[in-house]
């Protein structure tokens, strides 16, 4: 068996209790959370969040794409969101490799040139700064004062705030 075949077999106990809960789209502490896609982070239990109470937006590094963008403007303009918490952490994986090296092993399986960038990063913390300044400067975020970052420590499992 799969493990996707595991997967949707486990889906099975889910559907029954789903059924049972009241939850409603717009998270109850109207916070979203863009973080990273990484499988070591469970961003509910890193944050104390029950199933409801945020909308969690994960990529390759916790990057603010246009992509991640457009789920933050959704998240506050329709959703009710009015707070975003962005977090970064350490020995992320976009810091193992540059562009030019993926992009080289890329091109060198399929002879194409990807139409994006990686996202590779030098410095975790530098890029939480871009990260923060972009969706602070976003002009389809409504409550651009209200993003906050921090790198969680994957040794401690501590939230450290990156105040910019």
């Amino acid at each position: 068996m799969s493990a996707t075949d595991e997967l949707v077999r486990n889906n099975d106990a889910y559907t029954f209790r789903y059924r049972e809960r009241n939850l409603h789209a717009a998270p109850r502490r109207r916070v979203a959370v863009l973080a990273c896609m990484d499988a070591r982070i469970d961003v509910h239990r890193v944050l104390g969040l029950a199933e409801g109470d945020a909308h969690v937006i994960r990529n390759a590094g916790g990057q603010a794409t246009d992509d991640a963008i457009r789920s933050l403007a959704i998240s506050q303009r329709r959703m009710g969101t009015t707070e975003i918490v962005l977090m970064h952490h350490t020995d992320c994986g976009m810091a193992h490799f540059t562009e030019a090296e993926l992009n080289e092993e890329v091109r060198a399986a399929t002879g194409r040139e990807p139409p994006f960038r990686w996202g590779a990063v030098t410095s975790v913390e530098a890029d939480l700064r871009e990260t923060i300044a972009r969706v602070r400067s976003s002009p389809f975020i409504p409550n651009r004062d209200q993003v906050r970052g921090f790198v969680l420590d994957l040794e401690s499992g501590r939230l450290r705030e990156l105040v910019v």
